[in-house]
């Protein structure tokens, strides 16, 4: 086996010993089956990179769908798609300014989420 293979691949005990307080523990905070598949579901909204892009200038500020638009190299149309998966998913609203719709993050959850993601793949 290669050393890079070595590294990669996941330890197993050495012997079979279950330790039932602590899996009592963990069943007791699990939460239900459809809880845990809304929380995929979420993931999956930031398993985009165009999605994480527009949350990304978000992060910074209000804007406009012509903003992002431009920013991002992207039609408005594309962006306008995005954002409604975005809102969907509760990680953006928006508020109408005239003939303007501009788009927010949701709230502070969200750039909590985001924040801690940029300092979790900076780490060394």
């Amino acid at each position: 086996m290669q050393e890079r293979e070595k590294r990669e691949e996941a330890e197993c005990c050495e012997i079979v010993e279950v330790h039932k307080s602590v899996l009592d523990y963990v069943n007791r905070a699990m939460p239900d089956e459809n809880e845990l598949y809304d929380l995929a579901e979420l993931f999956k909204v930031f398993g985009d990179s165009t999605r994480i892009r527009i949350l990304f200038v978000l992060f910074e500020a209000e804007v406009c769908v012509c903003d992002l638009a431009e920013l991002l190299h992207m039609t408005q149309s594309a962006v306008s798609h995005q954002l409604k998966i975005l809102k969907q998913n509760k990680l953006v609203k928006s508020r109408r300014d005239g003939k303007s719709i501009f788009y927010s993050l949701a709230d502070a959850h969200v750039k909590t989420i985001i924040a801690q993601g940029m300092e979790h793949i900076e780490e060394d």
